[in-house]
């Protein structure tokens, strides 16, 4: 018996972007925590503010709408923006003037 082919349409990447005040050390600690709080969590660093997670759909991303809500630092802006897989492999990147070529990476099983 095989193992069901992922949907790319079904796969859910959850980006969470911020924002947040780092001027006082109180406020350093807070957006550090933060950080440290996804990082836990299995998200992945894509820029200093920007942090991703692959989950199996939409209904599985609840949990982590929560514990992010759960754990707003103070002060500053969180967004949180779901995509599809399939949305997620048109991303474009630059890195100066140059265009980075994506790495074939392929999710081979999800958990």
């Amino acid at each position: 018996m095989s193992m069901p082919e992922l949907n790319r349409y079904e796969l859910m990447w959850m980006l969470v972007l911020f924002d947040l005040p780092v001027v006082e050390k109180s406020e350093r600690k807070e957006a550090s925590d933060f950080r440290n709080l996804l990082l836990d969590n299995g998200f992945a660093m894509v820029q200093y503010s920007i942090y991703t997670k692959l989950f199996s759909g939409k209904d599985a991303c609840e949990k982590y709408y929560k514990m992010i809500q759960n754990n707003l630092p103070s002060e500053g802006k969180v967004d949180i923006i779901t995509i599809t897989d399939k949305q997620y492999e048109n991303i474009i990147s630059f890195k100066a003037t140059k265009k980075v070529k994506k790495k074939e990476e392929q999710q081979l099983l999800l958990f």
